[in-house]
């Protein structure tokens, strides 16, 4: 049986026991967010649940990392930092006013300091 979910009023199918970003990746999807600063495109990268690349909207749930999510018949798929109504607890307002857990943040300021070049270098 092949499931159906939703990216972007896009069909997409994927098998079972298959994670959302095999799936997105499959259908050609190769990427379903883009970085802050620069406004790079974003995916799948480890693949295993270790970085932060992958993050999706499932469903309304913010920033999910589709590399870990099996997918099942009649998900919804979107952006990952897609605006929030309220801030939830233990997370504070990014720049552009949604939330994002701690680590996220952490791993984000990271991750784009290296990529944009807008930290020291070494």
């Amino acid at each position: 049986m092949t499931h159906r979910m939703t990216f972007h009023g896009i069909e997409v199918p994927a098998q079972p026991g298959q994670s959302i970003a095999a799936a997105l990746v499959a259908a050609g999807i190769t990427d379903w967010r883009t970085t802050r600063g620069k406004g790079r495109p974003r995916g799948l990268f480890c693949g295993i649940g270790v970085c932060f690349d992958c993050l999706i909207t499932i469903d309304g749930a913010r920033a999910e990392r589709a590399c870990l999510v099996p997918a099942a018949d009649g998900m919804r798929l979107g952006d990952a930092l897609e605006s929030a109504e309220a801030t939830e607890p233990g997370e504070t307002p990014r720049d552009d006013g949604d939330p994002e857990p701690a680590h996220v943040r952490h791993t984000e300021a990271v991750r784009h300091t290296e990529e944009d070049g807008d930290g020291a270098s070494s």
